[in-house]
């Protein structure tokens, strides 16, 4: 083999068949890894970020299990309702929208919006 090509992941001169781009499995990985990596405007980056925001809020805010929080407030730390895992409905129609575990329903209250907050319980799985 040309004495002239080397490794794209560790740089060291390859031997064996013509065309090599990598000297083991290891080096194959890690530089399709670190590639992907820089491509910090994917959109499944973007939606994964966003869900995991949704949740650390939801669960701050609903330390009780259940609760209410003004809408305003927390979209202003990033919360965005648009993102989210799942739905309930539950027996009066109401649809809650979750992130994992973590529920809120958007209500209007005393002309205030706002979301109630809850815990996923075990009944919703049927």
């Amino acid at each position: 083999m040309d004495q002239g090509v080397h490794c794209l992941n560790c740089r060291q001169i390859l031997e064996g068949r013509k065309g090599k781009k990598f000297c083991n499995n290891y080096c194959k990985s890690n530089y399709h890894y670190e590639k992907n990596k820089e491509k910090e405007n994917s959109f499944f980056k973007k939606v994964d970020l966003q869900i995991k925001l949704n949740r650390r809020l939801l669960k701050d805010f609903n330390k009780s299990g259940k609760s209410t929080v003004r809408v305003e407030k927390i979209k202003s730390l990033g919360f965005d309702p648009n993102f989210f895992t799942h739905y309930w409905k539950n027996a009066k129609g109401d649809v809650y929208l979750f992130c994992y575990e973590y529920g809120f329903l958007y209500r209007k209250e005393n002309n205030r919006d706002k979301y109630v907050l809850i815990e996923w319980q075990n009944y919703m799985s049927k």
